[in-house]
C-alpha cells in the first residue's frame, strides 16, 4: 500500500465520520474560585461543529485520490 492509498483511505474514513457525527464535544477545566490554598474548578463543555460540506469534500477527495492512484499504475 503506497502513501496515496493511505491518504485516500484516511480521507474517506474522516469524511464518513464527519458526516455521521457532524462535530465533537470536549470538556475543559476552568478555575471558578481560588481562596488561599483552596481551589474550585468547573468543567466547561465545548462543542465544535463540523459542517456537512466539509465531510462531503473529504469523502469525495478521498475517493478521487483512490481512483486517480489506480489509473496511474
Amino acid at each position: 500500500m503506497n502513501s496515496r492509498s493511505f491518504v485516500g483511505i484516511a480521507l474517506v474514513v474522516l469524511g464518513i465520520l464527519a458526516l455521521a457525527y457532524q462535530g465533537f464535544t470536549y470538556h475543559a477545566p476552568r478555575k471558578a474560585v481560588e481562596v488561599g490554598p483552596i481551589r474550585v474548578t468547573k468543567d466547561e463543555k465545548h462543542t465544535v461543529r463540523l459542517p456537512p460540506v466539509l465531510g462531503a469534500l473529504a469523502l469525495v477527495g478521498g475517493i478521487a485520490v483512490l481512483v486517480l492512484g489506480r489509473t496511474e499504475k
